[in-house]
């Protein structure tokens, strides 16, 4: 399932379809007083952690205990907890990058002097912990399971487990979950990513280069480290490193030791192959299994992005319980490290920043202390709407008040270079000529990250898009603000000479002045469409393209966003082949699995936009 799984239909609030100048009935004011006082609405509120446990109490510390998992395996873990009689609910936090670093320690204390209970657990196969590590064996679903059973069970603890962690720990989190663990009462994910295929190591197909620099880092019980920079200095020399081929060799060229999952995650490229099946958690029978509520937190430029609202749309339709059916929401103007006022160049203020782990106690103190705190009384989703820089909170995702909008494709004279721009605009095509451009795979495209990750925000794209493997579309001046909020997906028509392709699509924010802001994109590999549902990412299997063939392709990001464009900017769309070093380049041969070619195929692009082919995006827009 993608981000966008759910098409939501248009919605329009009663209260607009009224005829002009009829008298308002006393029935309908009192329906329209109750509606502006839920929360089914928008309505621009800031999340409030509100009252939530105070610290009260001194911790003691136990390390190295040794839990064994039912294969035998030992997992290390530490214990903090109040020095008091009595039992505590207890929050786990498992982790792969190690239990004894200050800011996992300082977290656990924050919990354990509000009166929770807290285990520290090395992940199976790292530092302290037994066995041998593969991010993606599927023992991490059951290890979680044995490590919640065995916290719920000590003299200590009152029974009731909530489970917190960022990025790699949220996906343990939701493996432990769809194993339905009896103790399991609460779930916080953080910036957790989605299933493999969606995101990394593959984003619809595409293999993500900071997937295979973490690879590296984590090959073994500590990592190993290349030298400075991000991923233990495995992000220093991307685009060196990623230009020999084939990709299969990219850890052993690189030195990389202890790396036998690497050859599974290259040479096993489909969902339904052994490896990725059995660490898959956001199947519909496996949502069904998880009976925990679940707070769900991200941001429009976190690198795992589609795991938040895929999970939050999965527990809403599947979850194993009515507390599991009713997930919390959040999505800030944050990159992978959430809660911060910057992003890359870009401040968004103070508003940007919320009191978060008292926002996540009290959501703990509601589900693991039972307590009446009134949490159920909050919007269950908060997004920060970037243009405004205000929080709005809303009943659900996407926005039921939402007019899904779609943009069309013109040709408007040299659509590849930014003097000569095609159109963007919400009247259809007529008779048109399609565009064209080159894909090398050996000359890609560069990617508008600087940093090559996420982290730098919303960046200008003006750099990149002037070449000629780059198709720009932009809209004329907006007469008045545009609000859009939710996912975003494109239509495109396109053909190839190449057996097989990336496309890429980007939203960009363009001002007056001419400056741009990179908000969300889109990618798919092109044998991956599924030519029985309009040419959709189709994990599970591989499809064959016809060399020069248009084909439809409906391309879900994997990004969504939240932007308020002001009067006066317009809305711009990029289409490409790649974006380097952010995303691998596809060689276009054709092969059942590229990270096996070595020569590179360049491929002629045509793009149709006309009225048998009309190629549009479609925006999430709030009126």
């Amino acid at each position: 399932m993608s981000p966008q799984a759910a098409n939501t239909d248009r919605v329009d609030l009663f209260l607009h379809s009224r005829p002009r100048h009829r008298p308002l009935s006393a029935t309908f004011l009192v329906l329209l007083a109750a509606l502006l006082l839920t929360p089914q609405l928008s309505l621009a509120q800031k999340p409030d952690a509100g009252t939530y446990s105070a610290e009260k109490y001194t911790v003691s510390g136990v390390r190295g205990i040794r839990v064994p998992m039912r294969d035998g395996v030992r997992l290390s873990v530490d214990v903090y907890r109040p020095e008091a009689e009595g039992k505590f609910p207890g929050i786990l936090m498992l982790t792969a990058y190690s239990n004894n670093t200050a800011g996992i320690m300082a977290r656990a204390h924050w919990y354990a002097k509000r009166g929770y209970a807290v285990v520290l657990a090395d992940t199976r196969g790292r530092f302290d912990s037994d066995g041998e590590f593969d991010p993606y064996n599927p023992k991490h679903k059951t290890d979680g399971y044995d490590l919640i059973e065995w916290f719920a069970a000590q003299p200590w603890c009152s029974g009731r487990v909530g489970t917190i962690g960022a990025s790699y720990s949220g996906s343990m989190q939701w493996w432990a979950a769809v194993t339905s663990p009896p103790s399991l009462k609460a779930m916080v994910p953080e910036v957790a990513p989605p299933d493999a295929f969606y995101n990394c190591p593959y984003q619809n197909g595409v293999l993500v280069c900071f997937s295979m620099d973490w690879a590296g880092s984590m090959a073994g019980r500590t990592g190993q480290l290349k030298g400075d920079g991000p991923y233990a200095g495995f992000g220093a020399n991307r685009a060196k490193d990623y230009m020999i081929h084939p990709y299969l060799t990219l850890l052993e060229r690189r030195g990389v030791a202890d790396d036998a999952f690497f050859r599974k995650w290259i040479t096993q490229n489909r969902s339904t192959d052994e490896y990725w099946h059995a660490s898959g958690y956001q199947r519909p029978e496996l949502y069904a299994k998880v009976k925990a509520p679940t707070l769900n937190v991200s941001g429009w430029f976190d690198a795992n992005h589609p795991g938040t609202p895929m999970n939050y749309i999965g527990m809403r339709k599947h979850g194993g319980s009515p507390e599991a059916k009713q997930p919390r929401l959040i999505i800030g103007a944050w990159a992978h490290g959430i809660n911060t006022q910057k992003v890359g160049a870009v401040d968004y203020g103070p508003d940007n920043v919320l009191d978060w782990e008292g926002y996540a106690c009290r959501f703990f103190d509601r589900h693991l202390k039972e307590e009446a705190n009134h949490l159920e009384d909050d919007a269950p989703v908060s997004l920060f709407v970037m243009g405004e820089n205000k929080w709005r909170a809303a009943k659900d995702w996407p926005l039921p008040e939402t007019k899904w909008t779609k943009f069309f494709l013109h040709s408007g004279g040299r659509a590849n270079t930014l003097n000569g721009d095609g159109a963007l605009s919400q009247v259809s095509p007529a008779e048109e000529k399609s565009d064209t451009y080159t894909y090398d795979p050996s000359h890609p495209t560069p990617s508008a990250w600087k940093g090559g990750h996420t982290e730098d925000g919303a960046v200008d794209t003006r750099e990149g898009a002037s070449r000629d493997d780059v198709l720009v579309y932009t809209s004329a001046p907006l007469e008045k603000d545009l609000t859009v909020i939710g996912p975003v997906s494109a239509k495109l028509f396109a053909a190839t000479s190449a057996r097989d392709t990336d496309w890429m699509v980007r939203l960009v924010d363009v001002a007056p002045d001419g400056t741009t802001a990179l908000l969300c994109d889109g990618v798919m590999r092109a044998r991956y469409r599924d030519p029985k549902n309009e040419g959709r990412f189709n994990p599970a299997q591989l499809s064959t393209i016809e060399p020069e063939s248009p084909l439809e392709y409906t391309i879900d990001f994997w990004r969504g966003t939240a932007n308020r464009f002001p009067a006066g900017h317009r809305l711009r769309i990029e289409i490409s082949s790649s974006f380097f070093p952010y995303f691998l380049p596809n060689l276009n041969t054709g092969e059942d699995n590229v990270g096996l070619a070595t020569k590179p195929v360049i491929a002629k692009q045509r793009v149709l936009h006309d009225s048998k082919h009309p190629t549009h995006i479609v925006l999430p827009v709030i009126e």
